[in-house]
């Protein structure tokens, strides 16, 4: 869904910097496209937009708990421009979002990067079998990945292995989002991945194990004028079941119908879905000193069909990314726990809250 920095976020920033793509045509996701695995977790330059969305639950041997996002965004901008043979041309602009939440120490640790491809520098490739920027990379070796990021504070590598097929989310292969054809995406998950590897937070070292979500979606337009936003749930459960909930916010305040979600068996089969057939309560905030946002951090969330009531709680309640130039949109993403008719961990994004998600 519109995330994953956030999705909406990473899109905003992206659009500030690079301008519309002008008279660019690109595809839309509508009916009728054939998924085909491992090709479809790489680049697909046909549609303006698309993003890898990485997150996570760690322990260390000593029981610490740890939470971590990693997020790399494409955006294209004017192709097809034959006068210019540079390598520093700007085909696409590169968005990267670093974070670890250190839960036990209650600490948030976040890092973004912006980048155009230029010699190297970022991007996504099917023969290279990575996605990239600098050195934040998740390459590919068949169906295992490993995750490698480098900054200031923090640092990891993590290797990634899928427990569970690919889940192809929405109805028909597309993940509506709004009225109309073309508003929607291509969305695809690895709902459950084990994760172990290592981890160094302010100069120490953690051996950790843990589960892991990935994301990736690709389009060319998504959201309608009148949605300022959404709140994004992914849940792993310790009875082996994995829960995706979107509900995409109105300006009027309402909630879009198109929003809906997928419920995965502990077989691996998924089962879409729709916004009648959830429900999603604030239940505690957090305001934050620097944006004056107000962020639900807790919820409860019920799926009467699988006989599911979950409480949803923030790990740390400061788990804002909020950039300096104040020009982008700041969002919530972070790492989250639930309890209630069953247990298990996941990740939590709110966006809009700040002001609204412009795309358009």
């Amino acid at each position: 869904m519109w995330r994953r920095a956030t999705r909406g976020a990473c899109a905003a920033a992206l659009l500030l910097a690079l301008g519309s793509a002008g008279g660019e045509t690109f595809r839309l996701a509508v009916p009728g496209y054939h998924f085909v695995f491992p090709r479809d977790h790489f680049d697909h330059p046909d549609f303006q937009t698309e993003w890898w969305y990485y997150t996570g639950n760690l322990r260390d041997s000593a029981g610490r708990r740890f939470g971590f996002e990693l997020v790399f965004f494409r955006h294209a901008g004017h192709r097809g421009a034959e006068t210019n043979h540079s390598a520093w041309r700007v085909d696409d602009l590169y968005l990267a979002h670093l974070a670890v939440t250190d839960i036990d120490r209650q600490r948030f640790y976040n890092y973004r990067r912006l980048n155009r491809a230029g010699p190297g520098i970022a991007g996504a490739s099917f023969p290279e079998q990575r996605v990239w920027n600098g050195n934040w990379s998740a390459r590919w070796n068949g169906e295992l990945q490993r995750l490698e990021a480098t900054a200031e504070d923090v640092r990891f590598e993590l290797d990634l292995n899928p427990v569970k097929p690919p889940v192809i989310h929405g109805v028909g292969g597309v993940s509506q989002k709004a009225e109309g054809a073309g508003k929607a995406s291509y969305y695809v998950s690895l709902p459950r991945l084990e994760a172990s590897g290592d981890l160094v937070v302010k100069g120490q070292r953690h051996e950790v194990n843990g589960t892991a979500w990935m994301d990736h979606e690709w389009f060319t337009n998504q959201l309608a004028k009148n949605q300022a936003g959404w709140d994004w749930f992914s849940v792993q459960l310790e009875n082996h079941t994995e829960l995706m909930l979107f509900e995409l916010r109105r300006k009027d305040g309402g909630i879009d119908p198109y929003s809906s979600g997928t419920y995965i068996d502990a077989q691996g089969h998924a089962r879409h879905l729709s916004q009648s057939d959830f429900s999603l309560t604030p239940s505690g905030y957090w305001k934050s000193a620097r944006t004056g946002a107000n962020y639900p951090v807790r919820w409860e969330i019920h799926v009467p069909a699988l006989g599911l009531a979950l409480y949803a709680g923030a790990a740390l309640d400061a788990q804002e990314l909020a950039p300096e130039d104040r020009a982008s949109t700041a969002y919530w993403e972070g790492a989250v726990s639930y309890s209630g008719s069953a247990t298990g961990v996941g990740y939590l994004e709110m966006t809009g809250y700040d002001k609204p998600v412009r795309l358009e």
